[in-house]
């Protein structure tokens, strides 16, 4: 497997950084006493024992959902070697967990901007303009609320590790030796971000909610919390479709936007955060890979 054949990808987490291959993921964690806590597992999942899961859309929709589970888990374990305190969730409370993150983002930017929007019947009669309004009401809320957490200095940290995520990415990617000097000359946005992905998810929705005509307040809501899975197994397929054509211009182009977002949730990482973020990546690298030799030199 080389740097062609596999895109890696990862996650920021407390004082750390997660990275993942399909079939591994690995956790560096900057610890009170400064060493780097390194765990690594592997990762299976379900479109490995079910067909149909591998097919676009139903891709996305499962890629997602793991990775919600696996970053939630990330985000334990580096809290737990953060603060040197031992916090495990089961199974139970990580199902609850997730349940109330998926909730709060439901309120947020479905249930709150489609009740504003209702309120403006009256004068956008027109479906179209009346899902450009509501579209525009929920990248506001999102702007708002990355513009409002991003001042918060624990949150500027793992902005700091997302952009130290990216960074790194870009070394593997470009065939380079996997230092702090290499990895500080590239840029802290990535077109394969989650970010992107919120945002492309942001305009495929106003697309779709168009498609629906207009419906009572709690049909509304209804059916833009059913099309939610259609909705991001849609926009995946144009996040994986857009990385693969950078060059090409228009590509560039279309997902300039996503970038812009990106320069909220990342931020130049300093040489520490940067060797955390190389020790994930080493982490789920091949055994043989010419740069796993790297890890003595960076825990």
């Amino acid at each position: 497997m080389n740097q062609a054949e596999c895109n890696y990808g990862g996650q920021a987490v407390i004082e750390g950084v997660m990275m993942r291959s399909p079939d591994h993921y690995a956790i560096a964690v900057r610890k009170p006493n400064d060493e780097i806590s390194i765990k690594s597992g592997a990762i299976k999942s379900l479109s490995k024992k079910i067909k149909l899961l591998k097919m676009p859309i139903f891709r996305g929709v499962t890629n997602l959902i793991e990775s919600l589970t696996l970053g939630f888990k990330a985000l334990t374990y580096s809290a737990e070697q953060a603060t040197g305190e031992e916090e495990k969730l089961n199974s139970r409370e990580m199902f609850f967990t997730i349940l109330l993150a998926v909730g709060l983002f439901i309120l947020i930017f479905i249930i709150l901007p489609t009740s504003i929007a209702k309120y403006m019947d009256n004068y956008l009669s027109n479906v179209i303009v009346y899902n450009l309004f509501e579209g525009f009401l929920r990248i506001s809320i999102f702007l708002i609320y990355l513009i409002s957490i991003s001042k918060m200095p624990d949150i500027r940290r793992v902005f700091e590790y997302h952009g130290a995520e990216h960074k790194v990415i870009y070394t593997y990617e470009a065939g380079k030796d996997l230092n702090v000097s290499n990895v500080k000359e590239y840029s802290t946005l990535h077109p394969r971000c989650g970010t992107s992905f919120i945002f492309i998810v942001l305009m495929i929705s106003i697309l779709v909610f168009s498609l629906l005509g207009k419906q009572t307040l709690l049909l509304r809501i209804a059916y833009r919390i059913a099309i939610i899975p259609l909705i991001a197994g849609i926009s995946y397929e144009i996040l994986k479709l857009s990385a693969k054509h950078m060059d090409k211009p228009l590509v560039r182009w279309l997902v300039m936007p996503g970038l812009w977002f990106q320069k909220l949730t990342t931020k130049e990482p300093d040489e520490k955060q940067i060797e955390v973020a190389i020790n994930a990546l080493i982490g789920v690298l091949p055994k043989k890979n010419k740069f796993k030799k790297e890890v003595d030199a960076h825990v």
